[in-house]
C-alpha cells in the first residue's frame, strides 16, 4: 500500500513489536513508510480489511481476489544462471535461465518501487525437522499475503526468537510491481525470479499466493537433495500403527482430499522431505482446491472453509449475506483455501512421521484406460515417478480451460524440480529399497471412456481401494497383468465391484479400449525419451509395451 497521507492503520502502533534485529536494510530495502513485523492473524485481518484487500465472509474466513492471475504463471518463472548452481540445475522448460545482470537490475527497480510503501514481514521456517529446516523471510506488499505466509509456513515460538531471527532466504512478493519485457527479457510483465547466490526470490505482478508457497518449495527442492534428503511433491499421513503413506500427484489429483482421512493422522498435504530419520512436512498449513467441495466426501476440508483464519482465494460470496458459494467457478475453477494444518482435527502436531510403508502415485487419467489401482515394482514406480503422467485439471496453471489436458510432469512436480529428474529418482529408489516400501498407482480419473464419454471414478470407490492398499488387503489377492504396462491389477477389492477393477469391461468394446490405451502408451514412450540417458536399464525396461 502506498500510504501517501500517512493514515494511521489498525496495527501501526504494534508494527515493530516483533521486529528482527536483522532488518530489511540488510537487503537494501530502505525508505519504507512502515514495516509491519510478524503480525498475528487477528491484526493482519484488521489490516487487510482496512486496506480493502478482502472481505469477511460468514463464519470468519477472509475472501480475497487474486486479480488477473488466478493460477501459477509457470512460463514467467526464472532461475538466475550463476556459477555456483550452473552444473546442478536442470535447465530448460521449468528452470529458465536468467542473466545475473538482469536480476541485479530487476532487484534495483524492486527496491525503488517499495520506497515510501508499507510492507509486511513474516519470519518463519520451512521444514518441520529441526535438522533440515530453512529460515525464510516473506516480505509482502499485501497484508493478506502475510496472512498466507503465516498460515503456510512454521511460525516461531517466542518474541525472543523473532528478535534473533536471521533469514537464509527471502521472498519479496509485490503484485503491484511489473517487469519490462523489453528490458528484463521476460515474456510478460509478470516475473518470478530466483537467485540461489543472493538467496532471494522476486515475485512481481501476480497476486496469486501459490507463487509464494511454490517458490519456497523450489528452494527446498534444490538445497535438500544435495544433503541426501528426498524432496517430494506429495501429501503424507500416518496410521494408528505408525505406518506412513505418501501420496504423489499434481494439483487436482486428490493429494489433499485422500490424505485428509479421519482414520489416519495428517502429516501434511503437499510438500515433504524424506531423510534417514523419516518423513517431515515443509509447511505449517494446507492450500486446498475447494471448487465443488463436498461436505460429505471431504468433511474436514469443507469445515475449514467456515473458520476464522482461513483465506479463501477467488471464492464467490454474496455481499449481503456473506455466504460463500463453493460451486461457483465464475472467476476460476482453481479456487483455493489456505488454513493452518491444526484446523484438521487429526493432524500430527509434530508434522513428522517415520519411514513410509506405502507410496501412492496418483494420476488423473483423462483417457479412461488405466486401472483404478495397480501394484508396482520399484522400477515401475520409478518409471511412473519420472514420467509424472496425469491430466492438468481446471485452471491450476494459466491457460488451462475446463477440459483436462493430458500432461507429463516429471516427478509429479516438474515446475518445482531444480535438479534433473533422474537425480530425484535415484534418491527415491535407494529409499524404497532400503525401507521395503509398497508402491501403488491410483487412478482418480475417468472410467468407461475418456473425458466427455465416461465419468470420473467415485471417491467412495477410490477411498475403498486406497484403504485396502494401506491395510495390506491387496497384497495377497488374485491379480491380472495389465496388457500394456505390465503392472499387477487386483481382481477383487472389498466394497468395489469387480467390473470397476477391469477398466476395459466398461468400454463399448475392448478393441476401442486397447486402441486408446496403445495411443496413451505411445505418449509415455515419446515423453520418456527425454530421460532415458539418466535412467537405469531396469527403469527404462519398466515402461509400456505396445
Amino acid at each position: 500500500m502506498n500510504n501517501l497521507l500517512n493514515i494511521l492503520t489498525p496495527a501501526e502502533a504494534q508494527a515493530s513489536a516483533l521486529k528482527a534485529d536483522y532488518g530489511l536494510d540488510n537487503l537494501g530495502l530502505t525508505n519504507l513508510r512502515k514495516v509491519y513485523w510478524n503480525l498475528p492473524m487477528e491484526a493482519l485481518y484488521e489490516e487487510a480489511i482496512f486496506r480493502n484487500e478482502g472481505k469477511l465472509s460468514a463464519w470468519g474466513p477472509l475472501v480475497v481476489n487474486t486479480g488477473k492471475h488466478t493460477a501459477r504463471a509457470a512460463s514467467d518463472k526464472f532461475v538466475v544462471r550463476e556459477p555456483s548452481v550452473e552444473e546442478h540445475v536442470w535447465w530448460g522448460q521449468y528452470n529458465r535461465p536468467y542473466a545475473p545482470d538482469k536480476f541485479h537490475d530487476l532487484f534495483n527497480r524492486v527496491q525503488g518501487y517499495l520506497q515510501g510503501r508499507d510492507v509486511f514481514v513474516q519470519d518463519c521456517y520451512a521444514g518441520a525437522d529441526p535438522n533440515y529446516r530453512l529460515p525464510v523471510r516473506i516480505v509482502t506488499e499485501l497484508a493478506w499475503h502475510s496472512m498466507f505466509a503465516r498460515n503456510m509456513f512454521l511460525t516461531l515460538p517466542s518474541a525472543e526468537a523473532y528478535h534473533r531471527f536471521v533469514p537464509e532466504f527471502t521472498v519479496i512478493a509485490a503484485p503491484g510491481f511489473q517487469s519490462f519485457p523489453q528490458v528484463d527479457g521476460t515474456p510478460s510483465q509478470t516475473v518470478i525470479a530466483l537467485s540461489f547466490e543472493h538467496k532471494l526470490c522476486i515475485i512481481g505482478n501476480s497476486g496469486y499466493a501459490g507463487e509464494i508457497k511454490k517458490s519456497i518449495f523450489t528452494i527446498m527442492n534444490y538445497l535438500l537433495p544435495l544433503e541426501g534428503v528426498m524432496t517430494m511433491h506429495c501429501s503424507a499421513n500416518q496410521g494408528d500403527q505408525g505406518d506412513v503413506a505418501l501420496f504423489f500427484g499434481l494439483s487436482g489429483t486428490g493429494k489433499t482430499t485422500l490424505s485428509a482421512d479421519p482414520k489416519r493422522r495428517l502429516i501434511g498435504d503437499d510438500e515433504h522431505g524424506w531423510s534417514d530419520d523419516g518423513v517431515f512436512n515443509f509447511e505449517g498449513g494446507c492450500y486446498a482446491k475447494v471448487i465443488a467441495l463436498s461436505p460429505t466426501a471431504e468433511p474436514q476440508i469443507y469445515a475449514c472453509t467456515r473458520r476464522f483464519g482461513t483465506i479463501l482465494e477467488n471464492v464467490i460470496y454474496d455481499p449481503v449475506t456473506r455466504l460463500i458459494d463453493l460451486d461457483d467457478d465464475t472467476r476460476t475453477e482453481n479456487t483455493r483455501a489456505s488454513y493452518p494444518l491444526e484446523f484438521i482435527e487429526n493432524a500430527l502436531p509434530e508434522k513428522m512421521g517415520g519411514h513410509p510403508k506405502n507410496i501412492i502415485l496418483l494420476t488423473c487419467d483423462a483417457s479412461g484406460v488405466m486401472p483404478p489401482i495397480a501394484r508396482l515394482t520399484p522400477d515401475q514406480a520409478l518409471y511412473h515417478f519420472i514420467s509424472g503422467y496425469t491430466a492438468k485439471v481446471g485452471g491450476t496453471e494459466i491457460g488451462l480451460g475446463e477440459e483436462p489436458e493430458i500432461t507429463f510432469s516429471a516427478c509429479f512436480g516438474g515446475p518445482f524440480m531444480v535438479h534433473h529428474p533422474a537425480y530425484y529418482a535415484d534418491l527415491l529408489k535407494r529409499k524404497i529399497l532400503r525401507y521395503g516400501v509398497n508402491c501403488w498407482l491410483l487412478n482418480t480419473g475417468w472410467v468407461g471412456g475418456p473425458y466427455g464419454v465416461g465419468k470420473r471414478i467415485s471417491i467412495a470407490y477410490t477411498r475403498a481401494l486406497l484403504n485396502a492398499a494401506l491395510n495390506g488387503d491387496l497384497l495377497d489377492v488374485e491379480t491380472f497383468t495389465d496388457p500394456v504396462f505390465g503392472f499387477q491389477v487386483p481382481k477383487h477389492c472389498p466394497g468395489v465391484p469387480d467390473s470397476v477393477l477391469d477398466p476395459a469391461s466398461s468400454w463399448v468394446s475392448r478393441e476401442a479400449y486397447m486402441k486408446r490405451y496403445r495411443a496413451l502408451a505411445s505418449r509415455f514412450i515419446d515423453n520418456f525419451k527425454r530421460f532415458e540417458e539418466g535412467a537405469s536399464p531396469e527403469v527404462r525396461a519398466s515402461g509400456p509395451k505396445i
